[in-house]
């Protein structure tokens, strides 16, 4: 029996873990978390991430727990429109899920090939030469087949086989929270709960989990919002971060003073905006009769303007496993490396070019943005879409 160490166990990692036991591995999970819990935020999946999760035979649990996202456009601040809202095919339409629904179903797919380990910090990694690729937390040794970093931003397994590739902040800070609906206020019907409110260095956006009295296949239906600012992370409680929130966006047209409003401090979950640069200039290693490779934020983790991180872990995993379905270890963590890098590379390039356009700041270069927002954000957003909707996974038709 082949047997694979995941390392790491957010959602990139669950879904490769899941894969690969249900293709037959034998596999360890290590979760450096004494629990493996989500934020209690949402996320928002594309067409990319919508495939990935079916090729990984979890559609249909996505299915009862997602809620489409239409297109709600781009305003201003004082509420005008910089991008109008337009029809989206349902090929390329995006869906948002909580996220907490969605570990529900990627733990419910782990079966019982899979050997969960809390509390387990990986501080060596032996990859290279004729042995089996190892890694250890000073204790113990764990050695595979396979082992697959899902080890996030921070991965030390990366951090040792791929140093070229530097963590960097990218400037900003985000906050997320979900407002249950018996919290949830109660909008005009000129102003839908869906969109994107763009300022100089501020952003945004909004979703709806479910229609209110209905939370479909979840009990965690509601609001979903992200504020995006420019500058570093912020240390104060989360009282002061949700005052804060509320100072910025003052005037901002609805529904942004009213969700914040509705938001409690308990709700919010900041996180700074770090990213890798360069990227790593290899995915997989060889070692033995297999190798290492890198899943999601240890391979590429990128600004969320794209909403294309998840997305991207997905795909790993989906690639990873249909590779190995199709052709020897040897090959597919070759094949892996092949595959990934300038997938992962053409995305990260898009999302940079995103963030250049959000973070603008000065009078006279917000004026020029916003004159050329409407034409820059469709080209940008309609080679994402359009990236987003064709991909698929190596030798499948999913």
């Amino acid at each position: 029996m082949r047997t694979a160490v995941v390392v790491g166990a957010g959602v990139g990692g669950l879904a490769a873990a899941g894969a690969l036991a249900r293709s037959g591995w034998q596999v360890t999970l290590l979760e450096r978390a004494d629990r493996v819990r989500p934020e209690p935020t949402a996320v928002v999946l594309w067409p990319n991430g919508v495939r990935a999760l079916r090729a990984l035979g979890l559609g249909a649990g996505l299915e009862a727990i997602a809620t489409p996202l239409p297109d709600g456009g781009i305003r201003r601040p004082d509420g005008h429109w910089l991008v109008q809202p337009r029809p989206t095919p349902p090929e390329r339409m995006p869906v948002v899920v909580h996220r907490e629904d969605l570990h529900d179903a990627l733990v419910a797919g782990l079966g019982d090939r899979v050997d969960l380990r809390t509390g387990v910090t990986v501080r060596t990694v032996r990859a290279g030469g004729d042995d089996r690729p190892s890694v250890g937390d000073g204790h113990r040794h764990y050695e595979a087949d396979l082992v697959v970093a899902a080890d996030g931003v921070d991965s030390e397994i990366r951090r040792r086989l791929a140093p070229e590739a530097g963590v960097v902040a990218s400037g900003s800070a985000t906050w997320r929270a979900v407002i249950p609906w018996y919290r949830a206020p109660r909008l005009p019907a000129d102003r839908p709960v869906g969109g994107e409110t763009l300022g100089a260095g501020y952003r945004f956006v909004s979703a709806s989990l479910g229609e209110r009295g209905s939370a479909g296949g979840t009990s965690r239906g509601g609001i979903y919002w992200m504020a995006t600012a420019a500058g570093a992370s912020r240390p104060e409680p989360p009282e002061t971060q949700l005052a804060l929130l509320r100072r910025w966006f003052a005037g901002w047209p609805a529904p942004v003073g009213e969700l914040l409003a509705a938001t409690e401090p308990a709700d919010l979950v900041q996180q700074e905006v770090r990213e890798l640069r360069p990227l790593p200039r290899q995915y997989a290693f060889r070692s033995g009769p297999g190798g290492v490779v890198l899943l999601g934020d240890a391979a590429h983790a990128m600004p969320p303007h794209l909403g294309q991180g998840t997305c991207l872990a997905f795909e790993d995993a989906a690639t990873l496993a249909s590779l190995l379905r199709e052709t020897r270890l040897p090959d597919a963590v070759a094949g892996y490396d092949r595959t990934r890098r300038p997938r992962a590379a053409s995305v990260v390039r898009q999302t940079r070019r995103m963030s250049a356009v959000l973070q603008t700041r000065g009078r006279l270069a917000l004026r020029a943005r916003d004159a050329a927002l409407g034409p820059i954000t469709t080209r940008l957003l309609g080679h994402a879409a359009s990236t987003a909707a064709q991909w698929r996974p190596p030798s499948s038709s999913s």
